[in-house]
């Protein structure tokens, strides 16, 4: 049959198809998992069975294994082709954005400005207290030990430092 479709005969075509659509689809079903890309890699099997006929060699095996080969391959190339274009799109979109750093470091620089600003309205015991929490890592309980104050009292005064500090920066922001 493959050497009639070799020479351009349809009906030989619609005979090899009629027999090896079907299996030739519940492989590539097997191998792509997606229906409509089994579909499309189905039709493509076929028009490559279609085209090249005339490489069909019987005493290298069965035309049906020949055909089943075809659509292993071209399933297995898809699978592969839709693998790498979603791990491209994944990279694609892990790619994080350019940044300016000029512009980042003037900010920077603007926010410690605003901040510094801010720390001279307080009294001195308000910025000793909100400098060894802050900058200093310690714990309400570690700076009231260091000032040597009542733990509710170095509450108190963090929290009263983080009211003024956030209404210090919402004017001057």
């Amino acid at each position: 049959m493959l050497a009639r479709v070799a020479q351009g005969d349809h009906g030989a075509f619609e005979a090899v198809y009629e027999r090896l659509a079907g299996p030739a689809y519940g492989l590539i079903c097997k191998i792509v998992g997606d229906q409509a890309q089994s579909e499309e890699v189905a039709q493509e099997v076929l028009l490559e069975v279609w085209r090249s006929a005339a490489r069909f060699d019987a005493a290298k095996g069965g035309a049906a294994t020949w055909v089943m080969t075809i659509a292993q391959r071209r399933a297995i190339d898809r699978v592969r082709s839709v693998a790498a274009a979603a791990q491209r799109e994944h990279k694609a979109a892990n790619v994080a954005p350019a940044r300016d750093e000029v512009s980042d470091s003037v900010e920077a620089a603007f926010a410690r400005e605003q901040v510094q600003r801010c720390l001279e309205g307080l009294s001195e015991s308000q910025r000793e207290s909100i400098t060894l929490a802050y900058y200093g890592g310690n714990t309400y309980r570690q700076v009231a030990g260091m000032l040597d104050v009542a733990l509710g009292t170095i509450k108190s005064r963090i929290r009263d430092v983080l009211i003024r500090m956030r209404d210090c920066l919402a004017v001057t922001g």
